[in-house]
């Protein structure tokens, strides 16, 4: 059974790599009826925000990814999350010192070159401490000096595994630094976290960004001094800005939640996202989640840096929000209905804008002129297709005011009745006749709905109120 695990570190929001990693390891374990997991990667703990674990879950409740097995859903395999498996930790790396691919150092910072010390990679890095007898590390022991434990790697030797986007890697073991399995605390770092907890949760298939490609070597050969199965690894290429650098929230970057909150709705979100680097092989771009489970194929997964494009999102995200049901698209246009707008009948506003919108937070600009009506010059009254002039439209509109006042059912279908008797009985196309009342009550040259649409939302004062406004530009 394939088991794959999404395995955040606790220390921010979720990011649209994290977003997309998640997705496709669920895809990959939903394609096979297998099993996803949420691991929740706590072991830096200068770096963990706690209101961040709460991000996590929120992220993927938003996406609609649903995990097996997690740090509340456990699935005989936990605990799930690191910070509540030291012992286990210790008790492998003891191994890993008892079998000889591992060793004590005891080195402190001041010991370490200038890159060691500011946290970055320093390749093929040899500690000193490495070459150390048992007598020398019993002394070091006995000082009470507290050791790191680093990963022995042998030499010399080549590292090579298959990978589902990038194909066979080879890796020097020479360009490989002995890294630090356990820190002096206690905690594990992630490179060897990783390892213990894929294997003893019997993750089949990890999938994580290319970042890790140079470090798998190392994990290679941990997987071999314990005698344990390697997963198959499919590592996912950058997702970058059009203009080619990095997505970053320090810089501006939304975050999945951000989207949200911006008006994209979380399955167009998901949807665009699972298309950053994957292609099912035909034409298709509109999917729903259990669609994508359909039909995602880790192989088809492009090794190319993927560019997010806002356009992209905003015309797929209007695809989703037409597919809505109108009931389920004023549920999500609510919130976003400007302060005051409960005057009006919003189902009728909703089921008026709907087509209209590409993002939710369009609406307050789409629905504008309904609060207020906007500044307009009376040119505005004459339109070529529909044949309207602006002694045309003051006609319509002088006869239209007494007809207006007269109705007692202000209903859409009611005003569209009289406004087609008017056309018949003045020698008027219908469109001669709706344009200036269309003009008159929006303000505008487009508008979401026709003229008796309008005035049905508007009621009758307002419509009326705006006619006459209207007459006085054309006088």
């Amino acid at each position: 059974m394939f088991r794959t695990r999404f395995a955040p570190s606790p220390t921010g929001y979720m990011h649209i790599g994290n977003l997309r990693t998640a997705l496709y390891a669920y895809l990959t374990a939903k394609q096979a009826d297998g099993i996803f997991i949420l691991r929740i990667e706590d072991t830096d703990q200068n770096r963990n925000v706690p209101e961040s674990v709460q991000a996590i879950y929120n992220g993927l409740r938003l996406a609609g990814i649903e995990y097996d097995e997690g740090p509340d859903k456990d699935g005989g395999y936990g605990p799930y999350t690191q910070s509540q498996r030291l012992p286990i930790y210790k008790e492998y790396a003891d191994k890993l010192i008892q079998s000889g691919h591992a060793y004590y150092c005891f080195c402190q910072k001041e010991d370490k070159p200038a890159l060691e010390i500011t946290g970055e990679r320093v390749q093929g890095y040899r500690d000193p401490c490495r070459n150390l007898s048992p007598e020398e590390v019993k002394a070091k022991f006995d000082e009470g000096i507290l050791p790191v434990i680093r990963q022995r790697i042998p030499e010399p030797g080549v590292s090579s595994f298959f990978d589902h986007v990038y194909g066979e890697i080879s890796i020097d073991h020479a360009q490989l630094d002995d890294q630090v399995l356990l820190k002096s605390d206690g905690f594990p770092t992630y490179n060897f976290a990783n390892v213990v907890d894929d294997h003893l949760m019997a993750i089949t298939h990890v999938i994580r960004g290319q970042e890790y490609l140079t470090s798998t070597p190392k994990y290679n050969l941990l997987y071999e001094a314990f005698g344990w199965e390697r997963p198959e690894y499919v590592h996912l290429p950058h997702i970058i800005k059009e203009d080619g650098s990095k997505l970053s929230k320090r810089k501006g970057d939304p975050s999945f939640e951000d989207l949200v909150r911006m008006g994209y709705l979380p399955e167009a979100i998901v949807n665009y996202v699972a298309l950053l680097g994957w292609n099912p092989g035909d034409e298709r771009e509109y999917f729903l989640l259990p669609e994508l489970v359909a039909a995602f194929d880790m192989n088809r997964i492009n090794k190319s840096n993927a560019a997010f494009s806002f356009d992209k999102l905003r015309w797929l995200n209007g695809e989703h929000i037409r597919a809505l049901s109108p009931e389920e698209f004023h549920s999500r246009a609510l919130p976003f209905y400007p302060a005051g707008f409960d005057r009006f009948d919003l189902k009728q506003l909703s089921a008026l804008i709907q087509v209209r919108t590409e993002n939710l937070s369009d609406i307050p600009a789409l629905v504008g002129f309904f609060g207020e009506l906007p500044v307009y010059e009376a040119g505005l009254f004459a339109h070529d297709k529909s044949k309207s002039t602006l002694e045309s439209s003051k006609t319509i509109l002088q006869a239209v005011r007494p007809l207006f006042a007269a109705i007692n059912e202000w209903t859409n279908e009611t005003l569209f009745a009289v406004l087609k008797e008017l056309a018949v009985s003045q020698g008027f196309k219908v469109g001669t006749v709706m344009w200036p009342i269309r003009t008159a009550l929006s303000g505008q040259e487009t508008s979401p709905g026709g003229a008796t649409e309008l005035a049905a939302i508007l009621g009758k004062d307002e419509s009326l109120r705006r006619i006459e406004l209207g007459l006085e530009k054309l006088r």
